[in-house]
């Protein structure tokens, strides 16, 4: 156990900039690497088990349930095959190849600004397999649509990604703050104005796919209470949006009743326990887990001043609101389109807020560079086939299928539909929150 603070600090500092480096060397492993570090803070009296800035109390619980819950909701959601039937609706409306493709990104949209972005993908990229089957052509470019679509989507919405629970979470924004929040324009429309200038870019990107479709095949619903779970973890979530004082946890707890329910549906509907542990299966143990581990990592940052050591080392560079905040979205795309933005973001909330203070904020949340940190972070891994899961998921489908995806032919839809989307972000975010 370490007493000096200054060595302590040197320590973990040093601790750190290990782990992340190992984090983005063996993803594999990622959540025993966060442990592992988690634990060492721990052993040297970085962070003290219990108390106000201890490992309890550093860990979102709020966030892990929310994830939890929302993953097996989404499973029964999937097995009811509804996604399926929707997306088969589109399509059937649609007069040629180029519209399709265009359709069921969109459609990819909506449903990943609700749904896991790599769940989505795996609902979606089926129907555009058995097009591209259909008229004898690469389905390559349609799913590549699909994937990154999927990831700009996350950003909308309390519960569309990750980044997004943890921005939640951290900022104590409830899910109808992302669509409005003090008076002003939320996250939801700004990503919705990004979508529509990538959707643009998509347009003219398949502009000569002009075949034509024709498929009568319609999916059957097997189930439609999954559909209503679904629907019923977000009006709850709104709901409890309206109360001011209630616990922490309130939207954990109604993500993971609501699939408690939806699980217990399906034990007593089937007589059976399987169900029960192919559920578990869908829930990723491992991203929570390293979640939990990254929170206690960040808070023992924050714990020995690192984190106000950085947000001032950051701040110091300028004084300048703008530059700043232009800084914080681009080194973010850049980042995010190489390593993974979770811990990124995770690492980049509490320096965002350290630095604030500096450039005027005073008390008040700097909302303007929360927004940016997200816009940057999420929409920015759709730079690189490895800089989102949603991207890896697709490429994976696609070489299933036997179609091997060149990093070139990836980027020629991803850099132009994702600079637009940044770039409309970005400018939208200033203009409406500086």
């Amino acid at each position: 156990m370490l007493k000096n603070p200054e060595t302590l600090k040197i320590v973990v500092l040093a601790m750190f900039g290990v782990t992340y480096v190992l984090l983005m060397l063996l993803p594999k492993i990622r959540a025993y690497i966060a442990l592992g570090c988690a634990a060492i803070f721990v052993v040297l009296g970085a962070i003290p088990f219990t108390g106000d800035n201890g490992v309890l109390n550093a860990i979102d619980w709020n966030v892990l349930m929310m994830i939890a819950g929302t993953m097996g909701t989404v499973y029964f959601f999937i097995e009811s095959k509804m996604p399926a039937l929707l997306a088969d609706v589109i399509i059937r409306k649609m007069p040629n190849v180029k519209w399709a493709i265009i359709a069921l990104s969109l459609f990819a949209g909506i449903i990943s600004a609700f749904v896991d972005n790599v769940a989505t993908v795996l609902m979606v990229a089926p129907v555009a397999l058995t097009i591209a089957k259909k008229l004898n052509i690469s389905p390559v470019s349609s799913i590549i649509a699909i994937a990154v679509a999927s990831n700009l989507q996350g950003a909308a919405t309390l519960v569309g990604d990750t980044t997004s629970i943890l921005l939640g979470g951290y900022a104590n924004m409830s899910f109808l703050d992302f669509f409005f929040l003090n008076g002003k324009v939320g996250i939801f429309w700004i990503v919705q104005l990004g979508a529509l200038a990538s959707t643009l870019v998509l347009m003219w990107i398949f502009r000569k796919d002009t075949q034509k479709i024709n498929i009568q095949d319609k999916t059957k619903v097997s189930d439609y209470f999954p559909t209503v779970l679904l629907l019923g973890t977000i009006l709850l979530l709104i709901a409890a949006s309206f109360f001011e004082r209630k616990p922490e946890t309130t939207n954990g707890l109604i993500c993971v009743a609501l699939f408690l329910v939806g699980l217990v549906r399906e034990i007593i509907k089937t007589r059976s326990f399987k169900i029960f542990k192919a559920s578990m299966k869908e829930i990723d143990f491992f991203t929570l887990l390293l979640l939990a581990s990254l929170f206690v990592v960040i808070g023992t940052l924050t714990n020995v001043g690192i984190v106000a050591d950085i947000g001032d080392l950051i701040g110091g560079i300028t004084n300048n609101p703008f530059i700043l905040f232009t800084i914080i979205v681009w080194i973010s795309v850049l980042l995010s389109a190489f390593i993974d933005n979770i811990p990124y973001i995770a690492t980049m909330l509490p320096v965002v807020e350290a630095m604030a203070p500096s450039i005027g904020f005073g008390t008040a949340k700097p909302y303007v560079l929360y927004f940016g940190l997200l816009v940057g972070a999420t929409l920015g891994g759709n730079l690189t086939p490895i800089g989102a899961s949603a991207n890896i998921t697709g490429i994976g489908i696609l070489r299933s299928a036997g179609h091997e995806v060149k990093t070139k032919d990836f980027m020629k839809i991803s850099v132009p539909f994702t600079l637009s989307a940044v770039i409309t972000g970005y400018l939208l975010v200033w203009v409406l929150w500086k």
